[in-house]
């Protein structure tokens, strides 16, 4: 809320000043309203009543301003269609340069308006939050219901702007026109994708596309990395420093992630056999997946910390220690030595670069390819979960080599080994270190009385109906950056340990990151414990199982490229979420031993359901993650990133551990005994969503 205040009247364009949402005189009202309620001056109904009023003017205010400068450019760009139908008949190449320039410059206030109607459009969604996090009052819901669905709506006219988007393509297309074509007969309509290449439309459709909340699939696919950027626009070119990004040490970033992702699922097939050639009990293969996602809680915070210093050590220490994991892993069979076994695993664990790989995309990677490189650290995953049981089934072999035994319960680790050797080779060749800038906000312990403020600022809908009138004077007073015009120092800093990251935890934020650690609990059960239990149902064979996990892990980017591209643009992302929630509680309840014999059509029919609902859910969750999350949590070592992970990392570690702790119960009762947690928290996960679906806006 501060930093927003404060940019609002740094961004803002100057000589439309007094057409933007006045914010500040909205914040004072929202306490004004506090004090007049507690002294008993007002009821509630007048409160809403009057608010909405002011919201209705100021939004009036902002469309009517948005309608006459729109009219205007609509004006020139006619002026422009006249001069170009001359040209049609009379061509002259220094004239059609000229227009052409006049388009872009056209262009160009048009990209100015859009970001006017961009910050607006924030402006009243945060002033919104701030009513209903002061109030405890589902005003939020009420409002955007009343006003969005009316046939009058000028709230649409902020959201949706089908006028400014029609603009927008007269830009376009005429500067298509004026493009030699080479004699093409295409128009711009022909083709799902403009030809054209001008700077002034890829800025223009980019803008359009955010404040229309649209997505594709590679924004979608990047929204699964969890890398959160400025919220605010900016109607000037900001520099973007591309001497710190370097191709090839972004793509060993990815390589490295892939690895990784293989390196934790090609055991998945082959841990039951493995652990019972050592004397353990098949569903042992729990604690074996699950030492790595032990070990990895830990990692994360070392290697997110290593990474505000160097971005090759870590990579490369990383490396060394997942080559000697593997190492031990595949000479556990021929020591006869299960605590080997593990100790490698948990050395794979602790090798874990994925807070690194994450770091360096945001902040080596120009803003402009982000979230191409988004995409890409979650492509590398999906491919890596896919590629590793795939990998075990080929493994099919028995032999020896001096003593050494090479089969499908060995083969694994051997061929991680050499893939981490070849990496590490191509990584001291070929990474470039990135320069380090210098970053004063960063400080190595945060006053107490700021944590205390953060504290009453984050906890949101957990408030009571109404703070105190000390806490309203105090709150109002930190955050109230439009009246001093500089915000404390404290409110930019990131968190720097676990308890500050926590504390800017709202009630929101804690939902998300229960749903996340939900479905990763649900998808580690599935995967963990599918050799144990089709091998007792089904006699299936390590090749059927590496196929049916590889089959589960190809679905992550076609489903997500559907999502990305059509589904998320019909709903909002808070529908998609609990719809999704409903259909994994749907796929864990299908996948219950209700009768005898348990048949494979039920199986992998509800598996699959699962897995997709989970994947849809996974990119949803996150993207809301980082709308509802404080700004804090975007840099420093314990970011927004770092939390997600060690919810996923610590769901993944109970669920391994379930699996074990159920299997002294028997391999008949594994099945429903590690279903009925992922049911309970699942439910729990859909009832938390319903109390805080209205602050998901």
């Amino acid at each position: 809320m501060v930093e927003f205040g404060k940019k609002l009247k740094e961004r803002r364009i100057r000589e439309w000043q007094g057409y933007y949402i006045n914010y500040k005189l909205m914040k004072k009202k929202v306490k004004q309203y506090a004090n007049q309620i507690q002294a008993g001056a007002l009821d509630r109904r007048h409160v809403l009543k009057d608010f909405s009023r002011m919201l209705d003017n100021q939004i009036e205010k902002i469309v009517l301003f948005m309608l006459e400068q729109q009219g205007l450019i609509a004006s020139r760009i006619s002026q422009l269609n006249e001069q170009q139908y001359f040209l049609q008949e009379q061509p002259d190449i220094s004239k059609i340069s000229e227009l052409r320039e006049a388009y872009r410059a056209v262009g160009q206030d048009l990209l100015k308006l859009l970001f006017f109607v961009e910050m607006n459009a924030i402006g009243v969604r945060k002033i919104l939050k701030k009513f209903d996090k002061r109030f405890g009052y589902k005003f939020t819901d009420y409002y955007v219901k009343t006003r969005a669905n009316h046939p009058y709506s000028q709230l649409q006219q902020v959201f949706k702007h089908v006028g400014l988007g029609a603009v927008v393509g007269a830009i376009s297309r005429n500067l298509a026109d004026l493009q030699d074509r080479q004699g093409s007969y295409l128009s711009i309509y022909d083709q799902p994708v403009l030809p054209l290449q001008d700077p002034v439309v890829d800025s223009l459709r980019s803008a359009v596309d955010r404040l229309a909340n649209t997505t594709n699939f590679l924004n979608f696919l990047g929204q699964h990395a969890l890398i959160m950027h400025e919220q605010l626009p900016s109607h000037v070119e900001e520099q973007v420093d591309d001497q710190r990004y370097h191709f090839i040490s972004l793509l060993l970033n990815l390589v490295n992630t892939f690895l990784y992702m293989v390196n934790t699922y090609i055991i998945v097939p082959t841990a039951d056999d493995y652990s019972m050639s050592l004397g353990a009990a098949a569903t042992v293969c729990g604690i074996v997946i699950g030492a790595m996602a032990i070990a990895q809680i830990f990692s994360s915070v070392y290697f997110s910390a290593w990474s505000n210093k160097s971005y090759f050590r870590p990579l490369v220490f990383s490396s060394i220690v997942l080559f000697l994991g593997n190492i031990m892993y595949a000479l556990a069979y021929d020591l006869n030595s299960i605590s080997v076994l593990l100790i490698g695993r948990l050395l794979c664990g602790f090798g874990s670069a994925r807070a690194v790989n994450r770091r360096y995309i945001s902040d080596c990677v120009p803003a402009k390819i982000c979230m191409q490189a988004s995409a890409g650290f979650v492509s590398a995953s999906a491919l890596g979960m896919a590629c590793g049981p795939a990998l075990a089934g080929l493994l099919q072999t028995n032999f020896k080599i001096y003593n050494i035994t090479f089969n499908q319960n060995t083969l694994p680790g051997w061929v991680m080994a050499v893939a981490w050797l070849i990496y590490s080779i191509w990584l001291w060749i070929s990474f470039r270190e990135p320069a380090r800038e210098v970053d004063v906000s960063h400080v190595p312990q945060e006053p107490e009385d700021t944590a205390v403020q953060h504290d009453k600022l984050e906890k949101g809908l957990a408030q009571p109906l109404l703070l105190t009138s000390t806490e309203i004077e105090q709150e109002d007073e930190d955050q109230e950056c439009d009246v001093s015009e500089e915000a404390p120092e404290e409110s930019h800093r990131p968190a720097n340990s676990l308890k500050s990251a926590y504390r800017l935890l709202t009630p929101s934020v804690k939902v998300q990151l229960l749903i996340y650690f939900m479905l990763k609990y649900a998808v580690e059960i599935l995967l963990s414990e599918s050799s144990v239990v089709t091998t007792y149902y089904f006699g299936w064979s390590t090749s059927s199982v590496s196929i049916f996990l590889a089959c589960l892990g190809l679905t992550v980017l076609p489903i997500n490229a559907v999502v990305g591209s059509y589904i998320n643009n019909m709903f909002e992302d808070r529908q998609i979420l609990l719809t999704s929630e409903i259909i994994v509680l749907l796929g864990i309840l299908f996948s219950f031993e209700y009768v005898i014999p348990y048949s494979v059509p039920q199986y992998v029919c509800s598996g699959l359901i699962m897995f997709v609902a989970a994947e849809v859910l996974e990119g949803v969750n996150l993207a809301l993650l980082s709308k509802v999350m404080s700004s804090r949590l975007s840099r420093g070592t314990y970011n927004g990133g770092l939390l997600s992970t060690e919810a996923g990392t610590l769901a993944r570690v109970i669920a391994d551990a379930t699996i074990t702790l159920a299997g002294y119960m028997g391999e008949s009762k594994l099945l429903n005994i590690t279903l009925v947690p992922s049911l309970v928290i699942c439910i729990a996960s859909i009832i938390a969503t319903c109390c805080t679906y209205n602050s998901l806006y």
